[in-house]
């Protein structure tokens, strides 16, 4: 892999990662814990509440229930299609994951790998797919920034704007702006 396909895994445009929000609607989340103190259960849970369709996948718990969700264990036992794939497991287990999600019949449009998570040869691998990859990153808090939520508690989220971010159903739920807004 040339340093350049490297790159571009570096830092990523804000309004293609507001797009893959905007736009995913189921999202498949393997290495999902049912342990309610792990990373993977409080971004479910935030997910959920903003109103994606989660599936965990976690081997140990297929058939039971993560966060109220039936718990699947691989990619395939999902029954419907997915939009995005949220990866919470090591980077060398991102090539077995690819070749999974590669192997479905509809292959999901975005592989997110999670804070620390990174693997180029299988991203370009999924790339040359033609799925959108995005690594070490946190789907919750790129919602949180983009959304305006995290600006609440003083932390630099990389944009300015006089627009008050949208309201979604709940409380304190905003929104990313293409977003269906709840008066």
């Amino acid at each position: 892999m040339s340093e350049t396909s490297a790159a571009h895994h570096e830092r990523y445009d804000d309004a293609l990662v507001e797009t893959i929000l905007a736009e995913a609607r189921t999202i498949a989340m393997v290495g999902a814990s049912a342990n309610p103190n792990r990373p993977s259960s409080f971004v479910m849970r935030y997910l959920m509440d903003k109103g994606y369709e989660v599936h965990p996948i976690n081997p140990g718990h297929a058939g039971g229930a993560i966060n109220g969700r039936t718990a699947y264990a691989t990619l395939a036992d999902v029954p419907i299609p997915v939009d995005m794939v949220d990866v919470f497991r090591a980077s060398d287990a991102v090539p077995g994951i690819v070749d999974e999600l590669l192997a479905l019949e509809r292959p999901p449009k975005v592989l997110w790998l999670q804070l620390g998570v990174r693997n180029d040869a299988a991203a370009a691998r999924a790339e040359t797919a033609g799925v959108t990859v995005i690594q070490n990153r946190c789907p919750k808090i790129e919602y949180g920034r983009l959304s305006g939520e995290i600006s609440w508690a003083g932390v630099n989220s990389r944009r300015m704007s006089a627009r008050r971010p949208s309201r979604l159903a709940g409380f304190q739920h905003l929104g990313l702006a293409q977003r269906p807004r709840v008066d």
